[in-house]
């Protein structure tokens, strides 16, 4: 009896059936650590979308002028405290160009406030990349196109205006060029000083690590917000805007980082007992080499998550001094200078408004912990 095989196996080496089905799994072990990281973070959808919602805000903090149709100081006395204007397509039942309703104020002499009206009969067209109030790209090229304006002789306030008749809408987008950079700056101090020391302390130990341990701690224990108000209280009320900006930052990391460093320490005592450590050191490498090539490299991606869930704070903390009168201060724009302006309950009442400027904190700080918490359910991949 013959039997006749309907297949062809042309390989040398012995037929295993189960080969395609291990195939997937010997690639992925494979493949390098990084990889298998965003392969996991991109299942995490949340984390995801708040990583390309905040490389976006920042990709935009450069060009925020164009993006803003008014300049962060502006003033328009004629509109304080103007109402959200919006912005509409449909006009008679019909279809139209994006515009606006000019709004048209009136004193009431019983309240003694500006009564606002939008004149439905007059609907006036936006203005595109047109001129307007000076700015620099970057900080460093000086323009004055905008991406889009109000109508001529006509105002624009998409979310209203202040006490002082400013578009709230063109500050806050202002204010995120402070207030997202702070964290950014807070958080490199906070990583420099907590890496160093960290690892100090848990690669070397003895004595050093008594001593940074005990400073840890000292700095651990003192109430947080009144040491922010002090060191605050101390920067000079002369000192401009931008050296104001820097102090804080640097206030904000230096008050951070014994956590981070806590971590680096307690990461490196495990580490430093590893073989690949040993091996580096019999072999003539530098403390310093050992700490940057085998140690620092095995850690990376959890301080990656850990600087994504603490500028969130490092943010919040830059709005709460500038909220209290001891941040940022006028003319610089922050969020929590606006903030600063609103703290009266019963203008809020009145014009709910200005109470604006916490829906991006809100959005951001939101965006940067799910971010945080993405990256730090992918940093083991190989966990299911």
């Amino acid at each position: 009896m013959s039997i006749q095989h309907d297949h062809h196996y042309v390989d040398d080496r012995p037929y295993d059936p189960d080969a395609a089905l291990r195939e997937p799994e010997r690639k992925d072990l494979d493949a390098s650590n990084w990889v298998l990281i965003w392969r996991k973070f991109k299942t995490h959808k949340l984390g995801l979308a708040s990583g390309i919602f905040l490389l976006i805000c920042y990709l935009l903090l450069p060009v925020i002028g164009f993006v803003a149709p008014y300049g962060p100081n502006d003033r328009d006395s004629e509109h304080i405290y103007s109402p959200p204007q919006s912005v509409n397509l449909f006009h008679d039942g019909g279809l139209r160009a994006p515009f606006i309703y000019p709004m048209t104020s009136e004193a009431d002499l019983e309240t003694f406030q500006w009564v606002f009206k939008p004149d439905l009969e007059n609907p006036q067209a936006l203005r595109y990349f047109c001129e307007g109030a000076s700015y620099k790209i970057a900080g460093l090229i000086p323009a004055d196109t905008h991406l889009f304006c109000p109508p001529e002789g006509a105002t624009l306030f998409i979310w209203g205006s202040d006490r002082l008749g400013r578009d709230i809408f063109s500050r806050i987008l202002y204010g995120a060029q402070l207030s997202l950079t702070v964290g950014l700056i807070g958080i490199t101090v906070s990583f420099v000083l907590g890496i160093f020391f960290g690892s100090l302390a848990g690669y070397f130990g003895g004595k050093l690590d008594w001593v940074i341990n005990r400073m840890i701690e000292i700095l651990r224990s003192l109430p947080e917000l009144p040491l922010w108000l002090a060191l605050s209280a101390a920067v000079p009320s002369n000192w401009s805007p931008v050296a104001v900006f820097f102090v804080i930052s640097i206030i904000l990391g230096i008050l951070d980082w014994p956590g981070l460093a806590r971590s680096v320490r307690a990461k490196f005592l495990s580490l430093r007992e590893e073989e690949y450590v040993r091996a580096a050191e019999m072999m003539g490498a530098s403390s310093g080499r050992v700490i940057r090539k085998h140690l620092l490299p095995n850690f990376m991606s959890h301080l990656i998550a850990s600087a994504a869930l603490s500028i969130p704070a490092m943010i919040l903390g830059e709005t709460a001094l500038s909220f209290l009168g001891l941040g940022l201060r006028a003319p610089a724009v922050s969020w929590g200078v606006m903030l600063n302006d609103a703290q009266n309950l019963a203008s809020i009442e009145i014009y709910p408004w200005t109470a604006i400027p916490m829906l991006p904190i809100i959005i951001v700080v939101l965006a940067f912990n799910f971010l945080g918490d993405g990256l730090r359910d992918s940093l083991d991949p190989y966990q299911q």
